[in-house]
């Protein structure tokens, strides 16, 4: 059995709510030389503290589950960090589960494995859950909210960056360096909301500078490293673009290093400019220019969203910018 405050008071001369107090940082009717000599003793009889217990009595949990979906990208790393950074201070474990690229059946086990701890609350990165696991989720009197994906209608909860905007806001630069004939890469337009928006909003900045894209300019993908590869192919060694837009940097990475392998130079004979600008922007060469997303800030917004005694806005987008490095250049007319 293991050691209880009963057996701290015993040894260390006080009464049980004294070690309670000195144990929990609470103020009581003792001095600092009691509080040391309760801690001091704790420490020798080598005393844990009963989490669970605490909980039953408090009726608040101190874990707060991320479940993670696998992605093709390497954003999650950061939002990771910003969910640590907050968390700790606040006295919140982090728990991480992993659930599969899509897996109905590995969503469920991990919605179950946290609902089952009743959790302070649940972040999912980049999950889409499937229907019947959404129902689920939504069964609980848990606090969650997605983060890095966004849903249609009012009332999910989620923090992400704006993905028309993201969209929009890219090609309106590549537009600025005066480029019109603008690809999109390795962008899922098919299945997820967040490569349609991102399709609507670069048709809308070409729109708006009186350009139709053509249908060769778009080669959808999963954001992948060999997404991008294969766009960058079907391009061929005389594109039609000037420019491409990368739905990731891996992806941008991708065009860059198959463009390479096609005889093309970048920025000299393509410009590219990636979605997301993780580190990998600056230990690629040329370094990548991107359209750089807030991932650290959804996850201290996520913690704070869960730690919120009001009912905070259900959504929320978090600031996106455009951040200039080498692999785009203004576009020159050739003769």
């Amino acid at each position: 059995m293991g050691v209880t405050i009963k057996d701290i008071a015993k040894q260390a001369g006080v009464s049980p709510a004294t070690v309670s107090r000195v144990l929990a940082n609470k103020a009581g009717f003792f001095g600092a030389q009691t509080a040391q000599k309760v801690r001091q003793t704790a420490k020798e009889l080598g005393y844990r503290k009963n989490t669970a217990a605490t909980e039953l009595v408090t009726q608040r949990s101190h874990d707060l589950a991320v479940i993670v979906n696998t992605t093709k990208t390497n954003f999650a790393t950061q939002i990771i960090e910003g969910i640590q950074a907050t968390a700790f201070p606040a006295d919140l474990n982090v728990i991480i589960l992993y659930a599969g690229d899509g897996d109905a059946e590995r969503q469920r086990r991990a919605l179950e494995t946290v609902i089952e701890r009743s959790v302070r609350g649940i972040l999912l990165l980049s999950v889409d859950l499937a229907p019947e696991n959404l129902a689920l989720l939504q069964s609980t009197e848990i606090p969650y909210c997605f983060l890095s994906i966004s849903f249609e209608g009012p009332k999910m909860p989620f923090i992400t960056s704006d993905d028309w905007q993201v969209g929009y806001q890219a090609t309106k630069y590549l537009l600025e360096r005066g480029h019109r004939r603008i690809g999109l890469a390795a962008v899922d337009t098919q299945v997820s909301i967040t490569g349609q928006l991102r399709e609507a909003g670069y048709r809308q900045a070409l729109a708006e500078a009186g350009i139709t894209p053509r249908p060769a300019w778009i080669h959808p993908g999963d954001y992948s490293y060999p997404a991008g590869q294969a766009a960058m192919q079907a391009y061929g060694t005389h594109p039609d673009v000037t420019a491409v837009l990368a739905g990731s940097d891996l992806a941008g990475i991708g065009v860059m290093n198959q463009a390479r392998m096609l005889g093309l130079m970048v920025p000299v004979d393509l410009s590219v400019m990636s979605i997301d600008g993780t580190d990998l922007c600056d230990i690629v060469q040329p370094q990548l220019t991107s359209l750089t997303q807030s991932f650290y800030d959804m996850g201290v917004a996520g913690v704070k969203r869960m730690l919120a005694t009001e009912t905070p806005q259900p959504q929320r987008f978090t600031p996106i910018q455009v951040v200039a490095r080498d692999s785009v250049v203004d576009f020159v007319t050739r003769t």
